[in-house]
C-alpha cells in the first residue's frame, strides 16, 4: 500500500469511528467531511471509493441499530433474522471455501523449527496487512500498523521457523476473499495451532455468512457449550488469521460491536464493507 493510501484509510477509519460515536445523532456529509477536516465534495468522493457506497448508506449500514434489528426478535434465529433483512446469502459461507488443518504437536514444539514458512506485505480495503503460510496453508494473517512490528509478531509465534520474503498459491487464493467474486473461490487452507476448544471456535466463525453477524452466546450454543461465553470471547481474541477466520462478525447480544484485536474501528468498517457488498453483488 502506497503512503498515499494509508494516509486515505486513515482518514475513512476515523470518518467511520465518528460515524460510529454519533449515528443517532444522524450527522449529514458536511459534518462528517468536516470531523475529519475535508472537503465534503473530496470526502464523498475518497469514501465512495473505498467503500463503493455513499457515506450516507455507508452509516445506515455500520450504525448499531443494524446490528440491534438482526437481535431484536427473540423468536427469530440471527441467520433468519439476517436473511429477512436480505444482507446474507445462506451460500456464502466460508466454510465451503477454507479448510482448517490444525498443526500437530511436532510441527508447533521448538519454535516451529521444521517449518518453512513464506510471508509477505499486501494490502487490503482496511489497510496493510501481513500474511504467511507453510506448505500445507496459511499459518498468520495480521493487519498491522508498523512494518516492523507486524513481521517481529509473526516471528515471535514461530522463533525457530525458516521464513522467505514470498507470495505463494496459498497466500493469493486467500487473498481473494476481498474481492466480489464469489462464484469463483478455491478451497483455502489454514494451517494454525490450538487448543482443541479454539479450534472448534475457529470452525463455528467460519459459519456465520458472509454480511451478517453472531453473538459470543450464541458461538457458545453452536459448539453445545452454552456455559462457556466467556472462554468463546477469550478463543476469538486469539484468533490467529485476521478477517479470513472472522471473528469480526462477532458481537454482544446487547447489539454493540465491542473490541476486535485489530482495533474496534477496522471491525466497524468490515461489517459495513461487507454489508455494502452484499447490497450491491
Amino acid at each position: 500500500m502506497t503512503e498515499q493510501n494509508t494516509y486515505d484509510y486513515n482518514r475513512i477509519a476515523k470518518a467511520i469511528e465518528y460515524i460510529r460515536e454519533h449515528f443517532q445523532q444522524q450527522p449529514n456529509l458536511n459534518e462528517i467531511a468536516d470531523a475529519i477536516h475535508i472537503s465534503p465534495f473530496h470526502f464523498q468522493r475518497l469514501f465512495s471509493d473505498w467503500a463503493g457506497v455513499s457515506p450516507k448508506k455507508f452509516m445506515q449500514y455500520t450504525s448499531i441499530e443494524y446490528a440491534k434489528k438482526l437481535l431484536a426478535n427473540n423468536k427469530c434465529s440471527l441467520s433468519e433474522a439476517s436473511f429477512k433483512t436480505g444482507l446474507s446469502s445462506t451460500s456464502r459461507l466460508h466454510d465451503l471455501f477454507i479448510k482448517i488443518e490444525g498443526m500437530t504437536p511436532g510441527e508447533f514444539k521448538n519454535g516451529g523449527k521444521s517449518l518453512k514458512i513464506n510471508y509477505d506485505i499486501k494490502t487490503s480495503p482496511f489497510g496493510n496487512l501481513i500474511i504467511a503460510s507453510t506448505e500445507k496453508g496459511i499459518c498468520h494473517m495480521s493487519f498491522f500498523a508498523n512494518k516492523e512490528t507486524g513481521v517481529n509478531d509473526l516471528k515471535s509465534k514461530f522463533p525457530n521457523a525458516k521464513f522467505q520474503l514470498q507470495t505463494d498459491e496459498h497466500q493469493s487464493k486467500a487473498l481473494l476473499f476481498f474481492n466480489n467474486d464469489w462464484d469463483n473461490r478455491e478451497v483455502v487452507k489454514l494451517h494454525i495451532n490450538g487448543t482443541p476448544f479454539q479450534l472448534q471456535v475457529w470452525r463455528a466463525l467460519l459459519k456465520i455468512p458472509f454480511a451478517s453477524l453472531d453473538t459470543y452466546g450464541n458461538i457458545a450454543e453452536k459448539i453445545d457449550n452454552v456455559k462457556a461465553s466467556r472462554a468463546v470471547g477469550t478463543a476469538i481474541g486469539k484468533n490467529p488469521i485476521a478477517y479470513l477466520i472472522p471473528c469480526h462478525r462477532v458481537i454482544q447480544s446487547s447489539g454493540n460491536f465491542g473490541e476486535y484485536r485489530w482495533n474496534k474501528t477496522r471491525k466497524s468498517a468490515i461489517i459495513g464493507w461487507e454489508a455494502c457488498r452484499e447490497k450491491t453483488a
